[in-house]
Formats: structure tokens, sequence, C-alpha cells
């Protein structure tokens, strides 16, 4: 895979929090410290939930420094804005002439849409706009402009990448061979990081604890993650144990283990053992928390990054497009 190029987007919707840093951010900032990535802060698609300019500007902010900061390999990796990138529009809306309507019916954000309006009795299509009924051609725009072969996704979002492979074939076949077929990467899940209170870490949920948050704010939060009546002196299963389900993903196997042991052997509370998962997790993030603040203090120094992946970004975009139109337009 060395020669692969690898591209995600970042919806800008809000601070990630641990389940998001475990489960997507880490692997990603892994594979751009080996291949050429394309990482894009999708603020076109955060239209759809968010109609505050400046949050989304803000959040944009966040998602860059947030990534500077854990590490992220700005040699192999070219980060940028989404809509900072003209080709993008352009490629959409020649997209929309080869996608057939058949396909974005079958797009899983919105079927949730007909039927939370089928239970509720209203029209199918109400609250339906045409960002968010072509929110996957504009997906497929960003996946084939940079000539991606592969798209780390989580399980419920390989439909974006089958929906790019599927438009791009209806482009091949109608104007001759212009995009590659991509391939996702479906993430290890490593199980469910659990949140605060046992359930699937989900901002939905209201469960989570944030990437960079202060120290005491992070103190706080794992202080008030939900555990069982056991007594100090009892016996506690780790595998039902939220404190140990985050722990592990944050430790070595030797302290994964001996954490185990703690647990089993009985002696330890719930309050010992969250002192120590504090303790773990802000020895990893207390670093990059510094990076991110100072960042964020900056963001003149931001603007330049993200400008400078830009520049990068559309030396393949504008290649792509001058591609597309001749096939298109002659």
């Amino acid at each position: 895979m060395n020669d692969k190029i690898v591209l995600t987007g970042i919806k800008p919707t809000g601070i990630p929090h641990l389940g998001n840093y475990v489960g997507a951010l880490k692997p990603l900032i892994e594979l751009a410290n080996n291949y050429k990535t394309y990482i894009f802060i999708a603020d076109l698609h955060a239209l759809n939930s968010i109609k505050d300019a400046k949050l989304i500007k803000q959040y944009s902010y966040e998602i860059a420094a947030l990534m500077i900061a854990l590490g992220l390999n700005l040699d192999n990796a070219v980060l940028f804005r989404q809509s900072d990138i003209m080709g993008v529009y352009q490629l959409s809306n020649f997209l929309m002439n080869v996608t057939p309507k058949g396909l974005m019916n079958r797009a899983h954000s919105y079927k949730a849409m007909v039927e939370k309006n089928t239970e509720a009795n209203l029209d199918i299509d109400s609250g339906v706009n045409m960002g968010l009924y072509t929110y996957p051609i504009l997906m497929a725009a960003d996946i084939l402009l940079y000539n991606s072969d592969v798209v780390p996704v989580g399980a419920d979002q390989k439909q974006h990448v089958e929906f790019a492979r599927d438009i791009a074939g209806y482009f091949n076949n109608t104007y001759g061979e212009t995009f590659k077929l991509p391939e996702p990467i479906i993430g290890e899940t490593n199980g469910i990081i659990p949140g605060l209170d046992g359930r699937k870490m989900s901002k939905s949920y209201d469960n989570t604890i944030p990437v960079f948050v202060t120290e005491s704010e992070l103190k706080k939060k794992i202080m008030r993650i939900i555990t069982d009546s056991k007594t100090p002196e009892e016996s506690k299963n780790p595998d039902e144990s939220t404190i140990f389900q985050l722990y592990k993903h944050f430790a070595k196997a030797d302290e994964i283990e001996q954490f185990r042991q703690m647990f089993l052997k009985g002696g330890m509370g719930y309050g010992t053992a969250k002192t120590i998962l504090f303790e773990k997790i802000n020895s990893i993030l207390s670093e990059p928390r510094k990076e991110y603040e100072r960042l964020m203090a900056n963001k003149d120094e931001l603007d330049a990054i993200l400008h400078n992946g830009a520049e990068r970004a559309k030396i393949v975009a504008e290649k792509t497009i001058t591609r597309v139109k001749k096939a298109m337009l002659g």
C-alpha cells in the first residue's frame, strides 16, 4: 500500500471526544505517517446541521489545531478546508449529471429522515433540503477529486465509499476511464468505546469526554464515570468496567494486565481506579493539550497551515477537473 493515496474528511461539528480519538483520529494520524494522505475539514458537509458561520469557522480551527497537536505529519498529510477547493463544487455539479436519483433515495441519511417523517405522520420529505439529499454526491466529489485509493471509514460510513465507487462507475461507463474506484478501509473498533454512563461514547447521549479539556475538567469528567456498588474489598470484573475499558485504549500491555489484576483481586476502590485512569490519559494528552491551546491562540498560524494545504490540494484537484471537463465538454 506504500504508493496508495489515503483520503478522509472530518466534519467540524464540535470538539472530538475520546471515542473519536481512539476509533478514528489516532489510526488516521498513524496512517499519515506512512502514506500520502488528504485530510479535509468538511465545512460544506457541516452546513446541514450548523447554521452559524462563526461556529463552523471556530469548529474548523479546533479540528485543525487538534490534528496538528496530536502529531499529524504535515509532510505526508495535506490538511485543508473543504470549502477552499473550488474543484469540489465543480466536480459535485458534474457528477450530478451521471448520478441516478434512485441511488440518492437509498442514502442512509435520507432514508433516516423519511422514516422519521413517516413515523410522525409528516410528508416524507419534510425538513429535507437538497444539501442533505445530494450529500452523497458531494462526498463522492471529495473522494474522487484527489485520485484517492483508500478511504478510512467506520462500518456505518461504508456506504459513502460504495456510492463514490458507483458514481465513478457511472461516469467511466459513459465517458471512458476517468476515475479510480476507491476502496474503504473499515477501522478496527476494538470494541465500543464507553462513555461516562457505560453506553457508547456519543454526543447524542451527552456522555463524552472531549479530547482536549483542562486537566481539572478531565479529572472531573472521569470522576463522574458510573460504577456499580461494590466495595473496595470486593473483586470486580474489569471487562464490565467503563474505567478499565477506557484505560486499555491508552495503556501498554503490561500496564493493562497489572490494572486487570488490581480489579480481580480486590482491595481497590473505584475512586482509586478512576484516579489511575485520569493519570494515564492525562500523561498522554497533557503535552498535546498545551500545543492545542497554543495553536488556538495563534489562528494566523492555523490559517497559514490550512492555506498551504489547500494550495497543495488544488494542484491535484485542478488536474482532475481538467480531465473531467475534457471528457464531458470536449
